[in-house]
């Protein structure tokens, strides 16, 4: 693996405990299953699960797990020559609860965890600068070691002409206060040329979840806005006008990862095709094949094991072709 990847995540790889019954409190919960987690890895590995080269960049802990995610992300095809390991940190971990739904609530241990503590120096500005996508979220913005690296790797992206992809992915636990929490993801909005945002983030941010809310967050500068709404499927806006792609009814077992796999999808096709954006058709043909990746991925538990092959994606598709 000699060349730069394609698409290049940047921020948290974490253990996510999750009860192996649904429908339980973690206090209830008596036993548990170990999850590779992380919004950025997970990203990672959908975008190499779609054929697509991708590396991770971020820091876990020298310790066992951060030595079987780092062989977890290696296993699924991404390039993990820019993950780092920290002597002095732990990995993070987060206990995970789920609803019936597959809805969750999350607890985490990370104070300091080894993500936290990634610095600028440790960020390869040659690999970032040879990259199409640079795909980050606001959770590495928490410590202030890793918000710089983050910044810097962004800056460095953006001077290559590299196109910068963001996911706020808000975990309000992990911030000191909402206020904080708003301030830092706004922080990164004028930075980004493809921004997702959920429903539930657009609320947060704005106090509305209409289309006109998500407007409200347009920057200069920006190409792509997604406001992904679950089973309902995806809004976009453009730089003039936007539309509407449906999702796909599944049954749902788990959330867990559909927001990263639906991204993952959207970067693996503007990775090959970067005026993607100025074919409508052709958006709407990517945007479905993301729905249809996410909603595959709500069927199995966990996020990166539950990720679809592309021939299990293709064949999803051509199920739906009337759809």
């Amino acid at each position: 693996m000699s060349a730069s990847p394609l698409v290049l995540a940047l921020g948290e790889l974490l253990i996510d405990f999750v009860p192996e019954r649904r429908g339980v409190t973690l206090a209830e919960a008596q036993t548990f299953i170990k999850a590779p987690g992380g919004a950025p890895a997970n990203v990672a590995v959908g975008v190499a699960r779609l054929g697509v080269t991708s590396g991770f960049i971020g820091k876990v802990g020298d310790d066992p797990f951060g030595h079987h995610l780092a062989d977890v992300l290696r296993e699924a095809g991404v390039d993990v020559r820019q993950l780092v390991f920290d002597d002095a940190a732990r990995t993070a971990l987060a206990f995970v609860s789920l609803t019936a739904e597959g809805e969750r609530d999350f607890m985490f241990y990370r104070h300091p965890s080894a993500d936290m503590r990634h610095r600028p120096e440790e960020v390869d500005d040659a690999v970032v600068g040879a990259a199409a996508i640079l795909h980050v979220g606001s959770i590495s913005l928490i410590g202030d070691s890793s918000a710089r690296a983050t910044r810097h790797a962004i800056q460095v992206a953006r001077d290559a002409g590299v196109t910068i992809s963001y996911d706020p992915n808000l975990r309000l636990p992990l911030w000191p206060s909402a206020a904080a929490a708003a301030s830092a993801i706004r922080s990164l909005l004028p930075l980004a040329h493809v921004v997702k945002v959920s429903d539930e983030e657009v609320h947060f941010l704005t106090g509305r979840d209409d289309v006109a809310a998500a407007r409200s967050l347009w920057h200069e500068g920006c190409r792509l806005m997604l406001v992904t709404r679950g089973e309902e499927g995806v809004d976009y806006l453009l730089a003039e006008g936007g539309g509407s792609v449906p999702g796909f009814p599944v049954d749902i077992h788990d959330t867990t990862g559909a927001g990263d796999a639906f991204m993952a999808a959207v970067l693996a096709a503007l990775a090959t095709r970067p005026d993607l954006m100025h074919d409508r058709e052709a958006l709407e043909r990517a945007l479905r094949r993301a729905n249809a990746f996410a909603a595959l991925t709500t069927t199995r538990p966990g996020a990166i094991p539950a990720m679809p092959s592309l021939e299990t994606l293709e064949a999803f598709l051509a199920q739906h072709t009337s759809d």
